[in-house]
């Protein structure tokens, strides 16, 4: 396949100092592209597809059938047989057989209870299963658990899309924290080079010691180095996301390097991952795929289970044909002509029979424990995401306060510096930690993002 290097084209803002010439790539235009043409995202669709194939199969059992058996034999010009017996059945829900039929038998060696009429024999009647079978059998089950499957297919498919959709969000939100980490970066290099400008300057009138000019050519190289450490970051995340992207056909999309993520992410999240349904959270566990998913796979047991029970049963089956060698005449067909046979068998100590129930049973029970112990977990995942959402919303808020801080003591330390009343190794500390600050705030708005989206991860509500 061919990848293709494509600018994808969105709606720009200027967002400030690095934003202004770039175009930028917001978390529900991304969004937008995961959900309709991720080739993961179209794979689980073909769950669904699947169990709708074998949905039809399993239907197929109720199907009406024709049966035509023709056999005749010839020798020395004589005929010893020529039977043809043909045959139109339609199963029903229950163990009912209707058939009609039409026999026209003859031929010099042919059995005599075989011979029929000059005109042939038609009969009409019904097949029926008094006791085993009769109320479920395994056409009925089969059909049954094929309806099951495609609801549990569905709520597999959820599950699948909604993994997708989870780390395409999560590389977004990584893609976001390195974008800004270089931005820090890029900064703060500008500034180290500025200042080593200014030392040098200063150096030169006098003004400053020549030990100034090294300190600050030391920073500026340290700058560069943690630059490229983060742009080097940042290149990969992009290429990780690009790994989301892709357009009809099954492209794959390239980002361009001017292409770059929405640093005002934190301020809309809510709205975009649709974040108000928190407010329901009882209701989305109790509608959970996986919880509906394990309630179907016990209906399914259900049904397994009635058939084991029904297996215990007798065999009993009743077969009665009216019979009629003129089909025109329907009063032809009465009580005096009739063909019926009665067929029973019973295993006497049902070992088989037993021992399948007793596992039906033991596989509820597994399931009903499974139910219970899945729905506490997701309480408890949904819990401990809303106190984790709840703490790292404090923390970006004093992180927040802790920038500002820390941006006004660096702006003061600098005029102090400029003034030649401070040093220029506290111009660097101030602003080492206030680097550190912005990192962290950096890295706890990541975590807040990624929080926020793991809780409607756990409710599958992506």
């Amino acid at each position: 396949m061919h990848k293709l290097v494509i600018t994808i084209l969105f709606l720009t803002a200027s967002l400030g100092f690095s934003q202004e010439n770039d175009t930028i790539l917001s978390l529900e235009e991304y969004l937008g592209y995961v959900k309709k043409y991720h080739p993961i995202v179209k794979q689980a669709q073909l769950i669904t597809t699947e169990s709708e194939a074998k949905l039809l199969k399993s239907r197929g059992a109720f199907d009406p059938k024709l049966e035509v058996d023709y056999n005749r034999k010839k020798f020395k010009s004589t005929t010893y047989y020529d039977k043809l017996n043909t045959a139109f059945k339609i199963p029903t829900w229950y163990g009912v057989e209707l058939k009609a039929s039409y026999e026209n038998n003859d031929g010099t060696y042919i059995n005599p209870e075989y011979k029929t009429p000059e005109g042939g024999l038609y009969s009409a009647g019904v097949s029926v299963s008094l006791a085993k079978g009769l109320l479920t059998n395994d056409r009925m089950a089969t059909l049954k658990q094929a309806k099951l499957y495609l609801q549990y297919a569905q709520a597999e498919q959820k599950l699948v899309t909604n993994d997708v959709l989870y780390n395409a969000i999560a590389t977004y939100f990584n893609w976001l924290k390195n974008y800004k980490a270089k931005i820090v970066y890029q900064e703060y290099l500008t500034n180290a080079k500025v200042r080593l400008n200014s030392v040098k300057q200063n150096f030169y009138a006098g003004d400053k010691p020549a030990i100034d000019t090294l300190e600050a050519n030391i920073n500026y190289k340290s700058r560069m180095l943690d630059f490229e450490k983060a742009k080097i970051g940042y290149i990969k995340s992009a290429l990780e996301l690009s790994n989301y992207l892709w357009i009809e056909n099954n492209i794959p999309l390239e980002l361009e390097t001017n292409v770059v993520p929405d640093i005002t992410t934190i301020n809309n999240i809510d709205v975009v991952l649709n974040s108000s349904i928190l407010n329901t959270t009882e209701t989305l566990i109790e509608n959970h795929p996986k919880l509906k998913g394990l309630q179907i796979k016990k209906d399914i047991l259900t049904v397994d289970k009635r058939l084991k029970t029904n297996n215990l049963l007798p065999k009993i089956n009743l077969q009665y044909n009216f019979l009629s060698s003129d089909y025109e005449n329907t009063n032809s067909f009465n009580t005096a002509n009739y063909k019926t046979g009665l067929n029973i068998s019973f295993p006497l100590f049902l070992r088989k029979e037993r021992a399948d129930l007793r596992l039906a049973k033991l596989k509820l029970q597994d399931l009903n424990f499974d139910i219970s112990a899945t729905k506490v977990n997701l309480k408890n995942k949904v819990n401990a995401s809303l106190q984790e959402i709840a703490s790292y919303k404090t923390q970006y808020d004093i992180l927040q306060d802790i920038v500002v801080d820390y941006k006004q003591f660096v702006n003061s330390e600098e005029r102090k510096f400029s003034l030649g009343e401070g040093s220029l190794f506290l111009v660097n500390y101030r602003e080492v930690k206030f680097i550190e600050s912005q990192l962290k705030a950096i890295d706890v708005e990541y975590q807040l993002l990624i929080s926020k989206s793991n809780i409607l991860r756990v409710l599958n509500n992506l």
